[in-house]
């Protein structure tokens, strides 16, 4: 069977953790998550339950990776953006 090339990529604030791997062609973001070792190498994450996507596009662990695709393990947001944007706006109206 053919093997392809994928990029697990998990980033934090401070530095990012990038984890190359071979797969057979057809398998999913769920298998490549698994294969990456990130949740051993990040146990303060549930890795299994964060948002993932490939090249900044979401997708459910289901799809089928291509060769050459980053996948991208998502942190939750500390903050809703919105929000952020809306109490910034607020206090330089007060000023």
């Amino acid at each position: 069977m053919k093997q392809i090339v994928v990029t697990v990529v998990y980033a934090l604030r401070e530095r990012a953790t990038e984890v190359e791997l071979q797969l057979p062609e057809g398998a999913t973001v769920a298998q490549a998550l698994a294969r990456s070792g990130l949740a051993a190498l990040h146990p303060e994450a549930d890795i299994a339950q964060c948002p993932v996507g490939i090249f900044g596009k979401a997708v459910a662990t289901h799809a089928i990776v291509a060769d050459g695709d980053r996948i991208e393990v998502y942190r939750p947001l500390l903050a809703e953006p919105k929000e952020q944007r809306r109490k910034r706006a607020t206090r330089s109206r007060e000023r």
